[in-house]
């Protein structure tokens, strides 16, 4: 998708510095993936604790035995 977008040039520079995009394309669709994967992370840390399991940590570790058995 094509938008024209008035950013910040010293942000912009950074986030390319920072991310070693070699273009301006790359650095916000960088910015743009790390903020969405922050925000989701935010997400799942506010659940911590709202959520029962109904299985242990090692139920768990032998259930993905099973899955990939060379492991």
């Amino acid at each position: 998708m094509r938008t024209t977008l008035a950013i910040n040039e010293h942000l912009l520079d950074e986030v390319k510095a920072l991310s070693g995009a070699k273009t301006l394309k790359e650095a916000v669709e960088k910015a743009m993936k790390d903020y969405v994967l922050r925000r989701k992370s935010m997400k799942l840390l506010e659940l911590e604790g709202k959520v029962e399991l109904s299985c242990t940590a090692e139920d768990l570790i032998k259930r993905r035995r099973k899955d990939v058995p060379h492991r």
